[in-house]
Order: C-alpha cells, then sequence, then structure tokens
C-alpha cells in the first residue's frame, strides 16, 4: 500500500493517459445522467404528493446551489489529498440522496434528499473533479482535448440517462427507477482508482501558496471574476431547462417522452460540441469562444419559444442547444489553468462553478415559483435570452496570461 501511495501522479497518466481519459469520462457520465434527468420525475413525484412544481424546483434548486458551494471544498481536499477519496465519499452520497429520494413523501424530505444529499454528493463526483484531475495527471497536449472528452462524456450521460428515465417510469415506477440510478452511482468508485496519486510537488521557480493565498489572487483578478461572474447564464439556463422542459412541453400539448428524448437531443449533441469546443479551445482565443457560445445560446432559445410547439422543434432545439450546452466548460476550465497554474486548478474551478450553480439554483426556483404564479414559464425564458446577451459582453474584456507571481526565492 505505502509503495502505491508513493507513486507521483503524473506516472500512470504518462503511461496510459487514454485509461486515465476513459475512466474519468465513465464517472463523468454516471454522475450526470441522474441529474440532468430530474425533469422526469417532475410531474409523477407533484402528482402522487400533490405538491406545486414550485416545490419540486426548490429542492432541484438546493441540490444545484449546493453542489456549487461543495465544490470548491471537494477541491481544495482533492488538490491536497488527490481525489480518489473525494470521488468515493460523493458517490455514496450521491446513491443515498436518489434512494431517499424514493422514498420521500414530504417536501422537507424531498429537499434533503434531492438537493441536500445528491447536491453535495455531486460536488464531489462529478465532472468537476474529473477535469481538475485530467489538468494535473495528463501531460500538456493532452489536456484541451481531454476536458472536452470529460466534458462530452457528462454529455452522453444526459443522452442516455432521460430516456433510460421516462421508460423506467412507465414500465416499473418512478421509485424503483430512482433506486436503481441510484446503485448505478457506486460503479463511480472502481473507475475512479485510475485517477488516484498523489499531488504534483509545485514548480521550484514557483512561489509556493497556500489555499488562502490562491483564492485571494484570483478574486483579486479582474478577468478571473469576469469567467466567474459570465459563468452564472450557463448555470441559470442549464438547470431550468434540464428541471423544466419536459414540463413545459407538456404544457404545449407534447408528450413525456418528447420531454425526455429532447433531453437526450441535448446530451447527444452535447458530445459533439464539448469535444469541438475543447479543439478549438487551444486554437483561438477562449474569451471570443465563450462569446460567441452565449450569444448564440440567446438566439436559440427566442427562436424557441417563438416558434409553434411540435416534436420537430423540440428536438431541433435540443440538437442546437446541445451544440452549446456545456461547451462553455473546456474554455472556462482552461482559462483557471491558464491564469493560475495546476496546483489548485480543483478549488479555484470550482469558485468559478459555484457562480454556475448559483444561477442553476435561480434557474431552476424561479422556472417553479413563476409558473405557479404567472401560469407560464415565459418570463423565465426570456429572462435566460438576456441573461446570454450580458454574458457574451462580460466575458469579451478578459486577459488571457498567466497571472504575474515572483518568483520562488533561491534555497527556499
Amino acid at each position: 500500500m505505502t509503495a502505491a501511495n508513493d507513486t507521483p501522479r503524473p506516472s500512470l497518466a504518462a503511461r496510459a493517459p487514454l485509461l486515465v481519459v476513459l475512466c474519468g469520462c465513465m464517472i463523468a457520465m454516471l454522475s450526470f445522467g441522474p441529474r440532468a434527468s430530474s425533469g422526469i420525475f417532475l410531474l409523477p413525484m407533484t402528482s402522487e404528493f400533490g405538491w406545486g412544481r414550485d416545490t419540486f424546483g426548490l429542492a432541484i434548486a438546493i441540490q444545484n446551489l449546493l453542489w456549487g458551494v461543495g465544490t470548491p471544498f471537494a477541491g481544495a481536499i482533492a488538490d491536497r489529498f488527490g481525489v480518489t477519496r473525494v470521488l468515493w465519499a460523493g458517490a455514496v452520497l450521491y446513491a443515498a440522496g436518489l434512494m431517499l429520494m424514493a422514498y420521500s413523501a414530504t417536501p422537507g424530505l424531498l429537499h434533503l434528499s434531492a438537493g441536500v444529499m445528491v447536491g453535495f454528493g455531486l460536488s464531489g463526483c462529478s465532472f468537476n473533479i474529473v477535469l481538475a484531475a485530467f489538468g494535473k495527471m495528463l501531460p500538456e497536449r493532452w489536456r484541451p482535448l481531454s476536458f472536452g472528452a470529460g466534458t462530452a462524456a457528462g454529455s452522453f450521460g444526459q443522452f442516455l440517462f432521460p430516456p433510460l428515465a421516462a421508460g423506467l417510469n412507465t414500465t416499473i415506477g418512478w421509485q424503483e427507477t430512482l433506486i436503481v440510478f441510484g446503485f448505478a452511482m457506486l460503479l463511480i468508485m472502481p473507475f475512479s482508482i485510475a485517477l488516484a496519486s498523489a499531488p504534483p510537488a509545485p514548480k521550484t521557480q514557483e512561489r509556493q501558496q497556500s489555499i488562502g493565498e490562491a483564492l485571494s489572487e484570483a478574486l483579486r483578478h479582474r478577468s478571473y471574476v469576469l469567467l466567474v461572474l459570465g459563468f452564472f447564464t450557463c448555470g441559470f439556463q442549464l438547470a431550468f431547462v434540464t428541471t423544466h422542459l419536459p414540463a413545459y412541453l407538456i404544457d404545449r400539448g407534447l408528450s413525456i417522452q418528447v420531454g425526455g428524448w429532447t433531453l437526450a437531443a441535448i446530451g447527444l449533441a452535447n458530445m459533439v460540441g464539448s469535444l469541438g469546443s475543447g479543439w478549438l479551445s487551444s486554437r483561438m482565443p477562449r474569451r471570443y469562444l465563450l462569446a460567441a457560445i452565449y450569444f448564440a445560446r440567446g438566439i436559440a432559445i427566442a427562436v424557441f419559444v417563438l416558434l409553434p410547439a411540435s416534436p420537430i422543434t423540440a428536438l431541433g432545439f435540443g440538437v442546437v442547444l446541445g451544440l452549446l450546452w456545456l461547451s462553455t466548460v473546456p474554455p472556462t476550465s482552461g482559462l483557471v489553468m491558464l491564469m493560475f497554474g495546476t496546483r489548485y486548478l480543483a478549488m479555484l474551478y470550482g469558485f468559478a462553478f459555484f457562480s454556475h450553480q448559483v444561477g442553476g439554483f435561480l434557474g431552476v426556483w424561479l422556472g417553479g415559483l413563476f409558473y405557479e404564479q404567472m401560469g407560464s414559464y415565459d418570463f423565465v425564458w426570456w429572462l435566460s435570452v438576456a441573461l446570454s446577451f450580458a454574458s457574451a459582453v462580460i466575458n469579451l474584456p478578459i486577459v488571457e496570461r498567466p497571472v504575474a507571481r515572483e518568483p520562488q526565492p533561491a534555497g527556499a
């Protein structure tokens, strides 16, 4: 055991980088699948227990917020002690939350299971931790594409799980579906072994930082702050669509199956979009790529809301939005790594992701709240369009260069 624990982090990645990428991608796929299927459970649970959509929406909003709150802390622990223990703890908590959600007959229990437990579970085992591990372990030439591959794997989870959830709901029931998904999350644990290794030693020419110094440096960095603010919109849109799109389509006369397949289309197209974004991240300024993604999202959402509802328009929207869905992640994580290096990548990307999840909290919660008050989702759709255009502008002034640091003193 001691020899294994003393193995330097780069060793396995140097010998078999593809194995590291594949195992990380499996973790991203598994962890992203059930949370991308949350909208499939909205109507069955609210119908059975007589809740409003705002009750279910608040649970998923809490999930998104606590996913964001927990991610910087999980990232700091992973930066200090390695990712495997964090992935294991996250997988167990995620699985337990899904299984308890199956027996959540009160709003409080739903908020605890689907909200608190799944949210904190995701912070320990989602693709954020995987991407940080890729940034630390893999050779530099592998990093841009691996960021895209890890994000695309999460997208494949979104392609696979929502139609699976819709099908299982109609055959074995929504409670049994949640239990099956809970057991599936435990598969994260064996895949995480490939990401196990010790943190890399800091480069001798760089001044060694504490966690507090690294965070203070980042929060004073104008480009990092702009990046974090822009990422808010991504979370707002993704969480709102994931949770409320199936119900929105049913309100407009379509079936739950169309909702499931639309989410699946988003996930499938996002595999292409994420890989393409990872490829483009190393070939063009990342700030321009982010601005273009956010601007295109605003156009896509506006067109979708204005068009008549049909399976064709729903699936077409899924494909277009999917190309833009998580394509923000490779350039965002790449910019954090470019600015500050890999030493505290998991934590600093975690703080950016916290902004993303604050947006997710508001997107889910406001979606349910305004639906109950106004009887439609229109206000939140148009708010999402406005946020898209604002984020496109926010990303343009970002400066893409490493932060200036004093060199490490000789003999230190």
